[in-house]
């Protein structure tokens, strides 16, 4: 019995991952899973680039919006629960796609998660009050101590990732790093990555353009309606959190808008390292045309069918 297949659709931010995943969807008539960390909470619509009610009413998705912020939801939750749907999707499905800005969560749904040790929820607590008390660069410094090579990959300044290094860390008494890529169950389907690539001037530009226009649709409202919660580890977000500074008054708006565009383009980076990394992505061309991308995409799976 030869095995189904799952497409992933991958590259940075503001490339255009959302409309190619319909695209191929819509070609191999079959449905969307997100692995968009970003975009699985319903309270924030503006700020993570949700898709728009047409791009949803296309195909049907998965993984959009689908939690609250006031409910914690892990990459494991969701490496358990996307792999549930995808079963059920290729029970009448030769193919499923799945559109992805995180890496990690990618990674998951694709590899299956490492084992980590169990965490004292001390610990966490005491690295929460240090957060609080110190702010994040103590926490980054011990960090970069005990695990440089992490340091160097993981979103510094995302304190919920340093924080559950740490505590691996602090708890296993060796490197965060060391847990990860161990061996595996191996996933019942197989995988083919397509990303899609741009210059870096025109990934910066998109950027940009993709800011202005979410201020222009209300962004700096929604912020403030997210503004009392902003402690929630959903919203420790580019796009909110340097409203929220705004909002405290310590910077001017446009201050902040330009931290979201410096920021958002220092995420899209970060992407871009964590994709290199994986040998086995069809790279195409942002401005490719969906039919030529299409025709590529099937001619490599006919040619490699266990992709």
């Amino acid at each position: 019995m030869s095995l189904k297949t799952l497409i992933t659709v991958v590259g940075p931010t503001a490339i255009g991952k959302t409309k190619l995943g319909i695209t191929l969807a819509t070609h191999f008539k079959t449905e969307i899973i997100s692995a968009d960390s970003r975009q699985f909470f319903k309270e924030m619509n503006i700020g993570t680039a949700v898709p728009s009610k047409a791009e949803l009413q296309a195909v049907p998705h998965h993984f959009i919006q689908h939690k609250s912020i006031f409910e914690p939801y892990s990459v494991g939750d969701f490496e358990k629960e996307a792999t549930v749907r995808i079963d059920t999707l290729f029970q009448d499905k030769d193919y499923v796609v799945m559109v992805g800005g995180s890496g990690l969560y990618v990674d998951a749904v694709v590899n299956g998660l490492d084992e980590f040790p169990d965490i004292d929820l001390e610990l966490r607590h005491s690295l929460n009050q240090r957060l609080e008390n110190e702010g994040l660069k103590s926490l980054q410094e011990e960090l970069n101590a005990k695990d440089p090579k992490y340091y160097n990959l993981v979103d510094i300044h995302n304190a919920h990732r340093v924080i559950r290094a740490l505590e691996v860390c602090i708890t296993a008494k060796k490197p965060y790093s060391s847990f990860l890529n161990q061996k595996r169950e191996k996933k019942n389907f197989n995988s083919f990555y397509v990303g899609i690539k741009a210059d870096r001037e025109v990934i910066y530009e998109r950027i940009n353009q993709r800011v202005d226009t979410m201020i222009k649709d209300g962004l700096l409202d929604e912020a403030k309606k997210l503004y009392p919660h902003r402690d929630l580890n959903a919203l420790q977000t580019v796009g909110y959190k340097e409203l929220f500074a705004y909002l405290d008054g310590s910077s001017s708006l446009d201050f902040a808008i330009s931290e979201i565009k410096k920021n958002t383009r220092r995420f899209a980076k970060r992407q871009l390292t964590w994709l290199r990394k994986n040998k086995h992505i069809l790279w195409v061309d942002y401005n490719t045309e969906p039919s030529l991308i299409l025709e590529k995409i099937t001619n490599e799976l006919k040619l490699n069918p266990h992709a």
